[in-house]
This record gives C-alpha cells, sequence and structure tokens, in this order.
C-alpha cells in the first residue's frame, strides 16, 4: 500500500494558516494529486471550513478541542477523507493556540499508524508584525506573559519556521526578524513567504513535499502554564442569518461588523489574536463568499474574498479569539449587530448560534518523547 504524506501546518492564532493551506492544496491538486484537508478548533461552526470547502476541497472538521486532545478524532476524520476521496496528502491545520503537536500527533502517528503515514516536518507559521512584537523588534499590542509561553512553545518545537505575510516588512526589518527567529529558535530552519502572492512558497513546499520529520527528543512543556494560557483567551462562534427583501451589499456589511468589533474590543482592553468571518449566500454557488480577516487591535480588517453580488440572504459565520472573558467577546458582538442593524435599516439579523467559552486544560491522548 503506497502511503500518503501528512502535512502539519501549525503556527499561533492570525498566522494566515488558512490560505497557506489553501495554496498548498492548489499546488498538489494542480500536480494531479488528490488532497484532504482537516481543520481544527475548540468550538463548532467554522470559518476555515466553510473558505475551504467553497474552493472545492475535500474537507473534514474536527471541532471542541485540539488534535492532542482529539487525536481519535484526527484518525476518524482521515479515514472518512480516506473513503470519501482518497487522499494522496493530507493536510491538517491544528488550533492556533495549541502546542506540543511533535509528541501528541506527530509521533504517535508514526508509531502507530507509520505504514499508513509519511510526516512531514512540521511547519510553523508567524505573522511578521506580531513575531516581531513579541520577540521584541517593535512596539505594539501585546499578549500577556502566560498566552506568549504558548507562542515561543511554537516556535520552539518547529522544524520550519515560516514567516509569512513577508510583503508586510521592509527587507531591512524582514531580514532583522529572520535572524532574531533563527538565533532564538536555532534547531528550526526560518523560511520567509507570502501565502498571498505566491513569494517564497516554491522553495517551502518542495520542502515538506520531499522530506521526512527527523526525530528528536521532545520539549519540555509545563502543561499548567500552557492550561493557563489558554484559558486567558476568550473563544466565541456564532452563526447569523441576514436577509433583506431588496438585497444588500453582503461586502459592506460584513466590513461594518468586523469594523466595529475591532473598536468595541479596543474599547474593551481584549487584544484579538484572530477575529474572522464568512458570509455565504443562500444560493452560493461554489467560491461564491465574502471573507474578512483581524489579526490585531491596531489593524483594519481585510475582505480577502469579496461576494460577486448583492444578495437577498445569507449565512454569516463568526469567530473571535482574543485575550479577554468570554462575555466582553459576547457582549461586543450584541453591540456591533445593533449598530449594524441602524446603519442598514432594511436587514434583518438573525442570531442561529452562538458559543462563548474560555478554552479548557489541555490533556492529550498520547505523549511521546
Amino acid at each position: 500500500m503506497t502511503k500518503a504524506r501528512y502535512l502539519m501546518l501549525g503556527g499561533f492564532l492570525g498566522a494566515g494558516k488558512t490560505t497557506a493551506v489553501a495554496k498548498l492544496a492548489e499546488r498538489l491538486t494542480a500536480q494531479g494529486l488528490r488532497v484532504g484537508l482537516i481543520t481544527n478548533d475548540q468550538g463548532k461552526e467554522l470559518v476555515d471550513t466553510a473558505m475551504l470547502r467553497s474552493r472545492g476541497f475535500a474537507t473534514e472538521e474536527i471541532s471542541g478541542g485540539c488534535f492532542c486532545c482529539r487525536f481519535n478524532s484526527l484518525m476518524d476524520a482521515a479515514n472518512k477523507l480516506k473513503s470519501d476521496a482518497c487522499p494522496e496528502v493530507f493536510i491538517a491545520e491544528p488550533v492556533g493556540s495549541c502546542t506540543d503537536l511533535v509528541a501528541t500527533v506527530t509521533y504517535p502517528l508514526r508509531r502507530m499508524y507509520g505504514d499508513q503515514f509519511l510526516i512531514a516536518p512540521l511547519s510553523v507559521l508567524v505573522d511578521p508584525v506580531r513575531a516581531q512584537r513579541v520577540l521584541g523588534l517593535a512596539s505594539g499590542g501585546q499578549f500577556s506573559e502566560k498566552v506568549l509561553y504558548i507562542y515561543r512553545k511554537q516556535l520552539e518545537e518547529a522544524d520550519l519556521i515560516v514567516i509569512n505575510k513577508r510583503e508586510l516588512l521592509g527587507a531591512a526589518q524582514l531580514d532583522r526578524l529572520r535572524l532574531k527567529l533563527s538565533e532564538t529558535f536555532p534547531r528550526a530552519k526560518v523560511l520567509a513567504v507570502s501565502a498571498r502572492t505566491g513569494a517564497g512558497l516554491e522553495d517551502w513546499f518542495s520542502q515538506i513535499i520531499a522530506t521526512e520529520q527527523i526525530a528528536r527528543v521532545a520539549m519540555d512543556v509545563d502543561y499548567e502554564v500552557y492550561a493557563e494560557g489558554e484559558a486567558l483567551l476568550g473563544w466565541l462562534n456564532a452563526t447569523v442569518t441576514l436577509s433583506n427583501q431588496k438585497g444588500f451589499n453582503g461586502n459592506q456589511v460584513i466590513r461594518d461588523l468586523a469594523d466595529a468589533l475591532r473598536r468595541l474590543l479596543a474599547e474593551a482592553k481584549a487584544e484579538v489574536a484572530h477575529l474572522k468571518m464568512t458570509l455565504e449566500p443562500d444560493d452560493a454557488g461554489l467560491g461564491d463568499l465574502a471573507v474578512i480577516n483581524l489579526v490585531r487591535n491596531d489593524f483594519v480588517p481585510e475582505l480577502s474574498q469579496e461576494l460577486t453580488d448583492w444578495l437577498d440572504a445569507g449565512k454569516l459565520i463568526i469567530n473571535c479569539r482574543a485575550e479577554g472573558s468570554p462575555d466582553t467577546l459576547n457582549a461586543a458582538l450584541n453591540v456591533a449587530m445593533t449598530e449594524v442593524g441602524k446603519r442598514h435599516p432594511s436587514l434583518f439579523l438573525r442570531l442561529e448560534h452562538l458559543e462563548h467559552f474560555r478554552p479548557g486544560k489541555p490533556q492529550p491522548t498520547h505523549r511521546d518523547a
């Protein structure tokens, strides 16, 4: 039996993992390979899943915990993809607040299912602006130290540290960041790419497609600090139906809502890790989807994918992660929806699904040191 390749693209919230996953899947598909994608989150109703499925990729979703704590669900998802699409390559995107993936996912995967999978080196993506702040190269909004513990541990276990969105920095800034990452995390090879423009992707993709992860002693992790860091992050997932018999500009509505949430969370001093939303028309064809992202409080929400026309009705999915209480996130959403309703008076908004919580303590199914 031919082994399938297992690729995992990790990194903190807002690093651009989903865009990179889509670009990698597009490249592999263009080469004639069958690809299966696995998304992962602490909650349900994921923007990432909606976005990837809108592009035609076979995608399974694991919710309610990270890969390390849902290892059996990870294998169930892989088996379902096998039966439906028979992938030659699996691409897994873990929760952005998860670390210790080597010891709890790739090593157990190799030990128990080594006859089925070739394990690629672990790539950990970073947003360059956030990375500069974490490493002391620039000032700006920051997370508390226990949240940063998770951020640094993600980089410590990486085989490849991938500076994404490299177009956001000048050449000198990028060189300084690359050098700092190499000095601080010497076990990893540091690359700089842009998943959006395609710059540098060929070199990175060729490495993870052609090589296997080298086994080494897993890093030490203080699970108490890890759990406290995750618990500082508020999680909010919501689904809202929108309708207007006269039709409405969905791109403008999603912009207005994201901007209102950005302002309200900044006022509440809740540092945004990642706010992402999709808006899909009820009669959407493949790929007809609006996607917007916000990765810092001092940033403008960015519409990365737009609807082609006005719509009469649609489904909005909201995923928000920020260092703040879940109640703060919920209150911000309620006020933001009210403001958007006033700005678009003929628009009807109905909240269909809402969950807001703090992640529980990580409890890995397996851990191979």
